[in-house]
């Protein structure tokens, strides 16, 4: 399978187009966590990757977003009873070729896999073409990680929307069974729960491969610098834009 790589748009410093944005920890940790886990969400247009990992984190749900330009969110967690911390990697896009053959991704993405320690694959069960693009992300992982166990999980994204739906469960099954890792269903939407489930599972499995170690298993590893003066208002302004459109629309009413 060909793999087409756009280097990926930098900033006025030239560094690439990262942006690490803290969530508040719930429920507040008084301890250094010491143990870093690391998991990148990857899929490709319009799957809910963005609004998958918001509803995880703060439980909220926010239906549009800008472009994703590959936002780490932190946070610090408490799983089974050890204080962790936690970086989410989100990711543009990824899409296959007309030929179905070749897999278009962003270097950004090459770099995102190759930090990561575990995988959330999305796909939307109303794309068919989403869930086709799962199979070659995994293997593209696989290329870029070849040897060891890899941390993954496959999810359904819009579970809500089963009137518009493409993709049968057994079918999502089928492949997560075929890839090694867990199948869930789930609604950014609708169902927090779903959400969390899956998150932690994948979180879970990530732990226990990290064992008693701090996160930094690959010492070549991709390491994201995080800026100076990290940015909360982004997702405040988000919430903003939402909660003022909810507000014209009814007064429209």
């Amino acid at each position: 399978m060909r793999l087409l790589v756009e280097q990926p748009r930098t900033m006025s410093g030239g560094s690439s187009n990262f942006l690490l944005v803290p969530i508040p920890e719930y429920p507040v940790l008084d301890c250094v966590p010491n143990k870093n886990v690391k998991i990148v969400v990857l899929g490709a247009s319009n799957v809910g990757k963005t609004a998958l990992i918001v509803r995880f984190l703060t439980k909220r749900f926010i239906g549009d977003y800008e472009a994703n330009t590959g936002a780490l969110y932190s946070r610090k967690i408490n799983l089974d009873g050890e204080q962790v911390s936690l970086q989410v990697q989100d990711t543009p896009c990824v899409s296959l070729q007309d030929d179905a053959e070749g897999l278009y991704c962003q270097e950004q993405i090459n770099r995102s896999i190759y930090w990561a320690d575990g995988y959330v694959l999305v796909f939307s069960i109303t794309d068919l073409n989403s869930y086709r693009t799962i199979q070659p992300l995994y293997q593209h992982v696989r290329r870029i990680h070849p040897s060891g166990n890899i941390p993954v999980i496959i999810v359904g994204n819009k579970s809500d929307l089963l009137r518009a739906r493409q993709v049968p469960d057994h079918e999502g099954k089928a492949l997560a069974d075929e890839l090694g890792g867990p199948y869930f269903e789930a609604s950014a939407r609708e169902n927090h729960e779903s959400v969390q489930a899956a998150f932690l599972t994948l979180c879970q499995e990530v732990s226990r491969a990290l064992g008693g170690g701090n996160g930094e298993k690959r010492k070549g590893g991709l390491h994201l610098a995080r800026p100076k003066s990290p940015n909360m208002q982004e997702l405040k302004r988000r919430f903003r834009q939402v909660l003022s459109s909810k507000v014209k629309s009814a007064t429209a009413l």
